[in-house]
């Protein structure tokens, strides 16, 4: 395979679609730096979870913070990188969670004409790779892995996640490449990276990736 230079892959998808896990196989296999979302050292997970409306705010700022630092690391590095979840997704959260009631309109206001600015000095990913999972099999996932502040995620929050990630997907489409996959039908992460350079390659915004066929 072709190999990569400066490439930056952004992975995006519901929680618990596989995010972490492929952007840590496509870095070993590609030899990439990877940039991962906080868990653990999120200090405001467990309250934004017990208490959604009132840290809604603090928490998309955080992560707002963080993933932008990330850019710049990216930026300064001047290397191939992965990122386990982009910092557009932010805006998905903060705009559910704006419609749906549990970010005060204000904070969201904020939040918005924050992130405006941010993007003036943020690094666009080359292509995302949008893992495509049903809010059931999301849902599924985060019980599996048992993480102790995901277990209060409902199917009503993750159906209203997926809403916004459709409509985000649409969107972002329009202006950079997108691979949507169903991360179940890849085996290996060099079938991945195989999708990824072909469909990188072409050029294409908006494709339906299905198991890797290397005769195609």
């Amino acid at each position: 395979m072709e190999h990569f230079e400066n490439l930056f892959i952004g992975i995006s998808g519901l929680i618990g679609a596989g995010k972490s896990t492929l952007a840590a196989a496509l870095g070993e296999h590609l030899g990439f730096d990877v940039y991962y979302e906080p868990v653990e050292e999120n200090e405001y997970l467990a309250d934004f979870y017990r208490d959604t409306p009132r840290y809604a705010f603090a928490m998309q700022v955080y992560l707002l913070n963080l993933r932008f630092r990330q850019h710049q690391e990216i930026i300064w590095r001047g290397r191939s990188a992965i990122q386990d979840r982009t910092i557009y997704e932010d805006s998905i959260f903060a705009k559910m969670l704006a419609r749906n009631g549990l970010m005060d309109e204000r904070d969201y206001r904020t939040y918005v004409e924050l992130f405006r600015h941010m993007s003036n000095f943020m690094c666009k990913p080359n292509v995302i790779v949008f893992l495509d999972v049903t809010p059931e099999r999301s849902l599924e996932r985060i019980q599996a892995r048992a993480r102790g502040p995901e277990q209060v995620i409902t199917l009503e929050y993750l159906r209203a996640l997926d809403q916004g990630y459709r409509e985000f997907i649409a969107e972002i489409s329009r202006v950079l490449p997108v691979i949507r996959v169903d991360y179940d039908q890849f085996a290996t992460a060099r079938e991945m990276a195989e999708v990824i350079h072909r469909e990188y390659l072409t050029h294409s915004f908006l494709r339906e990736a299905t198991r890797f066929d290397p005769t195609r």
